[in-house]
C-alpha cells in the first residue's frame, strides 16, 4: 500500500511541476533596474551589429527543439521591424555570457533597448503575444 502512496505523491508532485512550467515558460518578464543600472550588450561583445530600437539575443543548443521554434518567430518578427534584429547565440560556445546573465536553460531570450541595455528576458519557448507585447514596450512601432 506504501507504493501507491508513493506513486501517487510523484504524480501529483509531476503534474505540479507541469502545470507551472506551463504558466510560466514563454513569458516576458522585465527587467527591473534602473536604466543606468541594467546589465549590457554591446556588438563587440555578441559579434553583431544591435538593433537601432531592439535586439533580440536568443541563447540556443543545437539538440533543442524550442530553441528553433523560437527563432523561427524571432526571425518572423524582426523581418516585420527593420529596427529591430535578432541574434542568435549557441549557449554551448559562449560560456562567458551564459554566465555573465545567469542562462540555466535554453532558449533564454534577452530582449534589449536601443542602448544594449537589457530590459526583458524570456526563458522557454517564447510566445507571439508575449514578444510583442514586450517589443512594444521598449522600441515604438515602425511607421
Amino acid at each position: 500500500m506504501t507504493g501507491v502512496w508513493v506513486v501517487l505523491a510523484a504524480v501529483a508532485v509531476a503534474l505540479g511541476f507541469g502545470g507551472y512550467r506551463a504558466l510560466t515558460d514563454g513569458r516576458a518578464r522585465v527587467v527591473r533596474q534602473p536604466a543606468d543600472q541594467a546589465p549590457r550588450l554591446d556588438a563587440e561583445a555578441l559579434g553583431e551589429p544591435l538593433g537601432g530600437q531592439a535586439t533580440f539575443v536568443q541563447f540556443s543548443a543545437t539538440v533543442c527543439a524550442p530553441c528553433r521554434a523560437t527563432h523561427k518567430l524571432l526571425t518572423e518578427v524582426t523581418d516585420r521591424r527593420p529596427a529591430v534584429s535578432h541574434i542568435d547565440i549557441n549557449a554551448e560556445t559562449r560560456l562567458d555570457l551564459v554566465e555573465r546573465f545567469g542562462i540555466t536553460r535554453t532558449p533564454t531570450v534577452l530582449l534589449l533597448d536601443g542602448t544594449g541595455a537589457v530590459r526583458h528576458r524570456i526563458v522557454g519557448a517564447a510566445r507571439r503575444d508575449e514578444v510583442l507585447q514586450a517589443l512594444d514596450q521598449v522600441a515604438a512601432p515602425a511607421a
